[in-house]
Formats: C-alpha cells, sequence, structure tokens
C-alpha cells in the first residue's frame, strides 16, 4: 500500500472558514480540501437544497424534448420507455414510465437481453417498438453513440429522445433530443450526471410546464440515489442534492420495491455505502441472471404484497449471482497463474462459458488482487464480450480508443467499460492492450493508494468532531469518507484476530499524548496482528465510525492499513 497524503490546504483560508463556522481546525481543513471555502458554500454543502438544482432547460435540446413528450402525450401517442439492464438504466426506467403514467396511460417499458441484444439500444428494441405501433422511444443511460440504430428508426416513423451520460463519440444521433451534459455543444453547469439523473432533469422540465418544481418530485429521488451511488459518479454538485435527499426518502418513504428489499435485511438506516452494497447488487443481479425487466416491475410495482413477491424472486437471482461470481472469479485467478500472467501490466481472462452477467464483478475481483487494468471475456454469440475495470488514475476507456482496430464496439467510462471483438482478434488485442497500458500507465499506479486526508491525534477524535464529520455524508467519488493517519499508537495488549476463519484485525489502541482508548477493526487485516503484539509501536491509516452493540453506540476506529 502506498500512503499518499492529500495537499495541505492553504492555511489562511482554513483559519478563515474555522472562524466563521466556528469548528475544529482538522474539520475546516477537511472542508476546504473539498473546495468548500466561505460560509455560503458550507451552508449548501452541509445543508444541501432542492432549490440549488439547476434550470434543466439549461441542458441542450431539453426545450425538444419536452416538447415531442407533450406532443406524444396531447396525440394519444403510444410511448415506449427504453433503457440499460444495469442499476441506472433499470432505475432510469422506473423513474420516467411511473412519472409519464401519471400524464398518460399509454406508456410502456423496454429492457433489452443482455445476451440476446446487448448494451444500449438494438434492432430488435426498434423493430418491437415499430410492430406494435410506438412512435415515441426515451433511451434512457443508453443511446448517444446509437447513430445507426436511431437512423433505422427514423425510416420506420419512430423518433427517439435520448437522455444519456456517456461520452459521446464524433458524431451525435439524428434524434429528435440528444440530453446528454457531456456533449461538447451542451454548456449544462454540472456534467457528472448518472442517467437517472439525466432522466429526472427530464421529468424535471416536463413538471415545470405545470408550475410544479423539484420539491414535488422527491419521491422519484430513492431511485436517483440509487443509481448514483451504484453507477459510481462524483457526489458533488447536483449528485450530492439528489443523493442526499434520495436517502432521506429511502430511510422515511421508499417506494414499495425498495421497501421490500429492506425488508430482507437488519438495517434500521441506510447510508449511500449501504445502497450500494444491499439494494444495488439485487437490482442488478435481476439484468445479470435473468432479465432487467424484474427489476423495473419490482421498482415500480405499487402494492407491498406483490413487492415482497418480486424482491423474494430477485434475491434468489442475487445468490445465485454470489455463487457464479465466486467460482469465476477462482477460475480467472487459477487461469492467470496457469498462464504465468502474474506480473503483465493488465489481466486480461477468456473463458467461454463464463456467465455474461457477472463478468463486470469478477472484473472488480482480479482488480482488487492484481490492480491493474483488467478485462475479463465470455462468449456472447460468435463474438466474445467483455467487461473492464481499471485501477485509480488511469483511463481504461482511452487504452481501450487506442486499440480499436482490434474492437468491434465499445463504450463506458474511465475506470469501468464493455466491448465486444470477433474471437480471431482476441490475441491481438490482448497483445496491443497489455503493450498500450505499460507503455501508458504510470507504475505507481500499479500499486494500490491510500489518500489520506489529515494527521491527527485520538485526542481529536470527540462525540462534537464526529457529529460534525457524518454530516459530509453521503460519500462517494469528489466526497470520499475522511480517511486519518496516527502515530505512536499502541495495542493496550487485547490484540487479536477475529471471524470464523480469523481474518479480521481487531485491536483497542491508546496514544501516548491521548487520553482515550479505540477499539480499532480491520477487515482482511488478521495478517497484521505481528506489528501491534507485545504493545510494539505502529501508525495507522483510518476512518471514523460508529459501532453498535446491544443498544450502546460507540465511536470505533476503521483500519484501512498499519505499518511499524
Amino acid at each position: 500500500m502506498r500512503w499518499t497524503f492529500k495537499p495541505k490546504p492553504q492555511a489562511d483560508k482554513v483559519e478563515a472558514l474555522q472562524k466563521a463556522l466556528q469548528i475544529d481546525t482538522v474539520l475546516a481543513a477537511l472542508l476546504v480540501q473539498r473546495g468548500i471555502e466561505n460560509y455560503e458554500e458550507a451552508k449548501k454543502f452541509f445543508r444541501p437544497s432542492l432549490d440549488d438544482l439547476h434550470d434543466p432547460f439549461l441542458m441542450k435540446d431539453m426545450d425538444s424534448a419536452v416538447n415531442r413528450i407533450e406532443q406524444a402525450i396531447a396525440n394519444n401517442e403510444q410511448i415506449l420507455v427504453y433503457g440499460d439492464y444495469d442499476v441506472d438504466g433499470t432505475t432510469s426506467v422506473a423513474l420516467m414510465s411511473s412519472y409519464l403514467k401519471t400524464k398518460h396511460p399509454l406508456v410502456y417499458t423496454y429492457i433489452p437481453d443482455r445476451y440476446d441484444e446487448g448494451y444500449g439500444v438494438s434492432y430488435k428494441g426498434i423493430d418491437f417498438a415499430s410492430d406494435n405501433d410506438f412512435s415515441l422511444i426515451i433511451a434512457l443511460d443508453c443511446g448517444v453513440k446509437a447513430i445507426e440504430k436511431v437512423a433505422y428508426a427514423k425510416t420506420l416513423g419512430v423518433d427517439f429522445v435520448i437522455c444519456d451520460h456517456h461520452r459521446p463519440g464524433d458524431e451525435i444521433p439524428d434524434a429528435v433530443a440528444v440530453l446528454d451534459p457531456k456533449r461538447e455543444d451542451c454548456d449544462y453547469p454540472y456534467k457528472e450526471l448518472c442517467g437517472c439523473g439525466v432522466g429526472f432533469k427530464l421529468i424535471q422540465a416536463l413538471a415545470s410546464r405545470e408550475g410544479k418544481t423539484a420539491h414535488d418530485l422527491t419521491a422519484y429521488l430513492d431511485l436517483v440515489a440509487t443509481a448514483v451511488g451504484a453507477d459510481i459518479v462524483p457526489i458533488d454538485g447536483e449528485n450530492r442534492v439528489m443523493a442526499y435527499f434520495g436517502l432521506r426518502v429511502i430511510n422515511a418513504n421508499p417506494r414499495p420495491g425498495i421497501q421490500a428489499i429492506l425488508n430482507q435485511v437488519d438495517k434500521s438506516e441506510l447510508t449511500i455505502t449501504d445502497v450500494v452494497f444491499i439494494v444495488a447488487p439485487r437490482i442488478n443481479a435481476a439484468g445479470r441472471m435473468k432479465h432487467g425487466s424484474y427489476a423495473v416491475t419490482l421498482l415500480t410495482e405499487q402494492d407491498s404484497e406483490m413487492a415482497a413477491k418480486y424482491a423474494a424472486e430477485i434475491n434468489d437471482y442475487n445468490l445465485d449471482r454470489r455463487d457464479a461470481d465466486k467460482r469465476i472469479t477462482e477460475e480467472a485467478l487459477q487461469q492467470i497463474k496457469d498462464d504465468k500472467e502474474e506480473h503483465r501490466s493488465t489481466t486480461v481472462v477468456y473463458r467461454e462459458d463464463w456467465h455474461k452477467g457477472v463478468i463486470g464483478i469478477v472484473a472488480s475481483r482480479l482488480t482488487e488482487t492484481y490492480y491493474r487494468p483488467t478485462l475479463v471475456f465470455t462468449k456472447s454469440e460468435n463474438k466474445l464480450a467483455a467487461s473492464a475495470r481499471s485501477v485509480k488514475g488511469f483511463d481504461v476507456y482511452n487504452a481501450l480508443e487506442a486499440c480499436k482496430t482490434h474492437i468491434e464496439q465499445f463504450g463506458g467510462h474511465k475506470y469501468a467499460a464493455g466491448l465486444t471483438l470477433k474471437e480471431e482478434n482476441f490475441e491481438a488485442f490482448k497483445q496491443a492492450f497489455d503493450e498500450e497500458v505499460a507503455k501508458t500507465i504510470d507504475p505507481r499506479l500499479l500499486v494500490p493508494e491510500i489518500n489520506i486526508d489529515a494527521q491527527i491525534d485520538l485526542n481529536n477524535i470527540t462525540p462534537k468532531f464526529y457529529r460534525i464529520l457524518k454530516q459530509f455524508a453521503p460519500y462517494g467519488p469528489s466526497n470520499m469518507t475522511p480517511v486519518f493517519m496516527s502515530n505512536d499508537l499502541k495495542d493496550t495488549g487485547y490484540g487479536k484476530c477475529v471471524g470464523a476463519d480469523k481474518t479480521h484485525l481487531r485491536i483497542t489502541v491508546k496514544q501516548s499524548m491521548s487520553s482515550q482508548n479505540f477499539v480499532c477493526i480491520g477487515f482482511n487485516m488478521g495478517d497484521k496482528l505481528n506489528l501491534i503484539l507485545h504493545e510494539k509501536p505502529f501508525k495507522a491509516v483510518y476512518s471514523i465510525d460508529e459501532n453498535e452493540w446491544q443498544g450502546d453506540v460507540s465511536l470505533q476506529l476503521k483500519l484501512r492499513d498499519i505499518q511499524d
């Protein structure tokens, strides 16, 4: 592990903010690190407001999108709401369809089959729309690269409104409207919306025609918060506002489908991290193991009993997903060893019978093990399909772009992408990808890094300090959980390995200059036990957490790493 301290913020800015807010200097420094430098900015950060959301009509083509949907409603046209099969796509479809159904009865949904149609807009979906008299498709979380498919739809008399957040290519589809803040010709002030976020901006614009505001649409924000967490977009700006209020909905009055998922787990209050690890995998499992339409059905169901039935089915899919994920990960790790590829710049593995629905998860698992850009391939129809994952600081999308002569189709983000290629091109692609990464990646990026916000003493950690720190949430990219480092720590003598397989580390630490002791838990850090035995001094990197046990709540340190 590389320990890296974030740059120290300017002392005068920290001092000014500390005085303005009357808070601990460490907390003021954390805020300045996040770009918050005055009272007004701090107020917006700690007290997000729906009034801070931008005017949706600032987005390129928004007026055209709204006009076409209003026209479809006025003319009693059938509208097909089309979206990808992952969490962002299915929540987007649930959001848009449930909103439009309050205005118009002829609204239907379509999720492409992961195995039969693949990612994004498909010819099969367009033919379905044409054959069933749909004159308008609203595509969510996909479509910005569907040039030929949108043109094909036009020949059949089917219009497209596209709501996407992926990087466009050199050409924009000839749709009625293409809503994508990443368009070069779009001046929308916030560029990092997820697909469901773009969908929310569209319903915000539609609602505004009736004199309504975002305050009237809060019931839809549980879906947006779920997508924000699952799609790993920055949790700042508008995403922070929507995640903040979406979590409120999830914890106070979630839709029946999300409530049915929550009934399966023992959690009184969910954080965005809980949403990512509890709600999102279950929604995702439908598209991975069965069909994404099951997730939309769950998320739009109004009856609690039916929602519970659908949630139970989806939970079964999630258990199947876990089994497949574990087995394929083990097989992939063995393949790396058998091929003696432990020391390459990349991981590229392939087996034709691997389940396409879990290769993205497996790619993430392999990245955790070998910490390098990773591709996991399987066979899909007569082509090979892959999911790509990257390491912090390296743009895997750009690396794929450099190898596009070997690729049929690709798309995605800096850290996650998908692609297809012909089987005969696999070895050439694998070699080209490894060479491209080897020559462009900074070798330091191949060593896992812990970013440390500040060095503190245990005396800094007080109930008041934590109460304010807790208000930094929701956490995510651009606003990560604060990470601290402390020196001169010693175990009080009760350090031990815990857990069924003794892989976790539990210690109680003290510090010579502090009167406080803290319990620490280090998951999968059992191999570090020898560093803390016999009161040997050590330093630790950690975040601060709450531990609840038999009704008592206490502060604990969640260890990230320790060194002697």
